[in-house]
């Protein structure tokens, strides 16, 4: 092989790979305009009142999901830890499809070690726009989106951290690092990170 040859693979090479990650970017900091949800006294609650504040958490849990149980703890915390700081959480029931859950063994031995007070106040999403709107597929999952001029970016989807059966054991805080970048400027860096828990039910 020539030279020649091997610089314009090179060259190829490179561009293809630019091309991939401006997609990757495109993608990651896709824009939300607005939605909308019911809150327990049926009133409708917009994303877009939010948009005075640095940062929204949407959060999809479920009450009989094993894996939201696990995370109402930290979930409450990370909530009166962040919404001093211009954070608001919105917390989505969100139904979940229990005959075909995504890790349902761990479902099984998770039943009898849940722990922590629910509470946070529930919102619906009647048609389930929402969770497919931002692309959620488990319980708990969690999105970071970040108000701009033309709506709110998402800057983070995807676990609470890196250990959902014991809160002691969890090294790396996804979501708590994702805020931080947020509310520094800093670039969040890693933007999706998958999540464990039981999947959502389809509409």
């Amino acid at each position: 092989m020539t030279f020649r040859r091997i610089s314009l693979i090179a060259a190829a090479a490179l561009v293809f790979s630019a091309l991939a990650v401006g997609v990757a970017r495109a993608q990651d900091g896709r824009t939300i305009s607005d939605f909308s949800l019911k809150s327990p006294s049926n009133a409708t609650v917009t994303l877009s009142s939010y948009a005075k504040n640095k940062a929204v958490v949407v959060v999809f849990v479920n009450p009989n999901c094993a894996f939201s149980k696990l995370y109402q703890s930290r979930l409450n915390a990370l909530n009166a830890a962040y919404s001093g700081r211009g954070v608001q959480f919105l917390f989505i029931n969100t139904p979940i499809n229990l005959e075909a859950t995504a890790d349902a063994a761990d479902t099984e031995k998770m039943k009898v070690k849940t722990t922590g007070a629910d509470d946070y106040p529930y919102l619906t999403d009647e048609s389930q726009k929402v969770s497919a709107l931002l692309g959620a597929t488990k319980t708990p999952e969690a999105v970071v989106l970040e108000p701009s001029g033309t709506g709110f970016v998402v800057r983070y989807k995807g676990a609470i951290d890196d250990n959902a059966q014991v809160e002691a054991y969890a090294k790396d805080k996804y979501l708590a690092q994702a805020l931080d970048n947020v509310l520094a400027g800093r670039p969040v860096g890693t933007t999706e990170r998958r999540a464990a828990g039981c999947l959502i039910k389809k509409p």
